[in-house]
């Protein structure tokens, strides 16, 4: 039995639930994978938690020296706070995994995680599609298949308006059932311009390709007003031969993603001589992105890879 400590950093519901399903799932992860996942601190803006202990916010380094984590997992907002880079710069060079669902740092900081990640993994499913194991996918499983293209519906927000607005609804009228729903946040401007899309996609086309966050340029149409009768998606591209590019359009609901319902996700990757392959699914709530993150951590302790690969 390996007893594996872990810092946590973010007290929100992704964060809660990460905690709730180490404590949920213990006993099953112990018996099939020889994994004790203890969670020995929690981290919040200010203080943080040892075992019984509240006490103000201490030096990341140190912590993790004094804990003997293993495993770094990040459930903050991407809101842009240096301090998401910083921390998780700082656990890979202590040697901890990084765990991951916060984007931003991923898209100004890929280069640098990269480069600090010599003795440990990076695992960034819950950035990618919460519950839906795109970044797999685009990491490993399909390696060796030479995907040309990645297309796909990446945000639920968008999916549900575009369909409420084929049946009829206004734009901000279906923006506000969204929102009453749970599916849409209270400010919904990054799913209706496209750019939580572009956001995700930057990150597959990064595991995909190794192309740099930082420089890849997004060309996104925003769903907007006025708007085809006509059902239509709100979808992602990018291209092995149009390198540094990420696309977000509308366009007719067609194939498996006119199959799209509510706030349901998917990708397809065009893998040449190896056909189609197409995800979907894959809940995105507090939960889902935090089962993401425990399936991430399992992998980064049982995998043999360090960095993003």
């Amino acid at each position: 039995m390996r007893t594996v400590p872990i810092v946590l950093a973010g007290r929100g519901p992704v964060g809660r639930s990460y905690l709730e399903l180490v404590a949920e799932r213990g006993p099953r992860w112990r018996a099939e994978y020889g994994l004790d996942l203890r969670v020995v601190a929690v981290r919040g803006r200010d203080r943080q938690r040892t075992g019984e202990v509240e006490e103000p916010l201490t030096d990341l380094a140190a912590l993790v020296e004094r804990t003997g984590a293993e495993v770094f997992a990040q459930a903050v907002p991407s809101d842009g706070d240096p301090r998401a880079a910083e921390e998780a710069l700082t656990a890979l060079r202590c040697g901890a995994h990084l765990v991951t669902a916060t984007k931003s740092h991923l898209l100004t900081h890929w280069e640098d995680l990269a480069a600090a990640a010599t003795r440990s993994a990076v695992r960034i499913s819950g950035a990618t599609g919460a519950a839906m194991p795109a970044g797999d996918l685009a990491r490993s499983v399909l390696r060796g298949f030479d995907v040309e293209e990645v297309t796909g519906c990446v945000n639920g927000t968008s999916t549900f308006v575009l369909d409420r607005v084929a049946e009829g609804v206004a734009v901000a009228e279906a923006i506000d059932e969204a929102q009453r729903r749970g599916i849409a946040e209270a400010d919904p401007s990054a799913d209706l311009s496209g750019a939580d899309a572009a956001t995700k996609f930057r990150l597959l086309a990064a595991l995909l390709w190794g192309w740099d966050p930082a420089s890849t340029r997004v060309v996104a149409e925003p769903i907007a007003e006025p708007l085809s009768a006509d059902r239509q998606r709100h979808v992602a591209h990018a291209r092995r031969d149009e390198p540094g590019v990420v696309r977000v359009r509308l366009q007719p609901a067609t194939g498996p993603l006119g199959e799209l319902r509510g706030p349901d996700k998917a990708v397809r990757y065009d893998c040449g001589e190896a056909g189609e392959i197409t995800l979907s699914g894959g809940r995105s709530s507090p939960r889902g992105a935090a089962l993401s993150m425990l399936k991430d951590t399992i992998g980064a302790l049982l995998e043999s890879t360090t960095g993003f690969r």
